[in-house]
């Protein structure tokens, strides 16, 4: 749920970069992070323990406009991927406004999504929210390697809602904004919805 800001005239919004270890979440937010205006982000902040690392930064999209005269500020989270955290995953979740589940697209990978896809499910049923629901894309990553899934396979497996899905190949940037601005644009519009 996205948390208003009347002093600064702002609406902050939660989205969360979710889906197996290892498969690109956090190389999709240091692409974004890197390429942001200094002057339109906050700093990058990543919470480690010795065997898990969440990052979170928060930025000002100047291109996405305002709703009745609020600015949308955006704050992007990565969950740890490995399952041994779901009670971090879980708290990541709580207030989430948008998801993006980042796929590994290799074929070693598949069983891994497929249990992250159903553990996103899980998670958000009990912070009483519905992947059905809730703004969601998809994105296929990796798909710079030699040893990929095909994408309709891919989405045959991960996206039977037909969610907006996209390919990338997050370590030189392919499809990290196009992702990004497609969940941000859901988001906005169930804002105005719920007559923000």
């Amino acid at each position: 749920m996205s948390f208003i800001n009347y002093m600064a005239r702002e609406i902050n919004c939660k989205i969360v970069y979710y889906g197996p270890g290892l498969c690109g979440k956090t190389t999709n937010l240091q692409y974004i992070y890197e390429r942001t205006n200094p002057d339109a982000k906050g700093k990058m902040i990543s919470l480690a323990t010795e065997t898990e690392r969440t990052l979170f930064f928060d930025f000002l999209p100047l291109s996405l406009g305002e709703i009745r005269g609020f600015k949308t500020r955006f704050h992007l989270y990565t969950v740890p991927g490995q399952v041994f955290y779901d009670a971090s995953r879980k708290l990541i979740l709580k207030g989430v406004d948008g998801v993006i589940f980042v796929a590994d697209s290799q074929f070693e990978r598949l069983e891994a999504n497929q249990e992250s896809v159903e553990n996103l499910r899980v998670n958000l049923a009990e912070q009483g929210y519905s992947l059905d629901k809730i703004p969601y894309v998809i994105q296929y990553n990796k798909r710079d390697l030699p040893n990929v899934v095909p994408v309709e396979e891919l989405r045959e497996l991960l996206n039977p809602m037909g969610v907006p899905d996209f390919e990338a190949n997050a370590r030189d940037g392919v499809g990290v904004f196009e992702t990004l601005k497609a969940v941000s644009k859901l988001v906005l519009t169930e804002l105005k919805k719920g007559g923000a």
